[in-house]
């Protein structure tokens, strides 16, 4: 039987039936905890304030090393890297030439006291052939050496050759931040000496493998395999 009076009053502070908390009443406070200022609908007094974000945490760069919520390394981009290549290459090149001038100068030289009159002429010229030979290949040892010392032995110490610091960038450990140990340094530096190998194709193609990485860290086959990255040098 239905109320013939209608229903009840309704009590102000009470919400409206079929609505739970949320729409738009402030639900009860915990005690102790003062009540939020504004927010959403459906937040009331049970949303508590979230912590301020401190001043200058920034999210971490995808695998990148660093403290928790600090800023991580800045990527370098593959135009310093291809600058410090230059760089390199022409010293590398000038040094080369210092070499292979001193080699054919003695070679030269060699050949020049070989009188043709002399009926040692023929073992003369023999002889001095084998010593160009075996200076040839001296420099050859020279050249080799000195890449090892130069890629390897700075990237161990000082994180980089005098092209990456000339353009500002180093060699770090991917997973520490710090210079890359004397086998990881060594695993780097010899994957393109293989490569070189294919007629420089292959060398060619793990300076540019770093394109094709999909990590945000401009990784080469050459870094991954020694679990290294390029990063853009502190100016602190």
């Amino acid at each position: 039987m239905s109320n013939p009076y209608g229903p009840p009053p309704q009590d102000p502070n009470q919400p409206p039936p079929g609505y739970g908390p949320g729409y738009g009443y402030p639900q009860q406070a915990p005690q102790g905890v003062p009540p939020q200022q504004g927010g959403y609908p459906g937040q009331g007094y049970a949303a508590y304030p979230q912590q301020a974000q401190p001043y200058g945490a920034y999210p971490q760069q995808p695998g990148g090393y660093g403290y928790p919520g600090g800023p991580g390394p800045t990527v370098a981009s593959m135009g310093r890297r291809f600058g410090a290549r230059v760089i390199d290459a022409v010293a590398f090149s000038v040094i080369i030439g210092i070499l292979v001038a001193a080699g054919v100068v003695s070679a030269f030289n060699e050949a020049k006291d070989c009188d043709p009159g002399s009926v040692n002429y023929d073992s003369c010229m023999n002889d001095a052939g084998s010593d160009i030979a075996a200076q040839m290949g001296a420099v050859i040892a020279v050249i080799g050496i000195f890449g090892l010392v130069y890629e390897w032995l700075m990237t161990t110490l000082v994180g980089g050759t005098l092209g990456k610091l000339a353009v500002g960038i180093r060699v770090v450990d991917a997973e520490t931040g710090r210079n890359p140990g004397v086998g990881s340094a060594f695993v780097r530096y010899i994957i393109p000496v293989v490569g070189s190998l294919a007629c420089g194709i292959g060398q060619l193609l793990v300076y540019l493998s770093p394109f094709w990485d999909k990590t945000g860290r401009q990784q080469g086959w050459h870094d991954k395999a020694a679990k290294t990255m390029v990063i853009q040098r502190s100016n602190n």
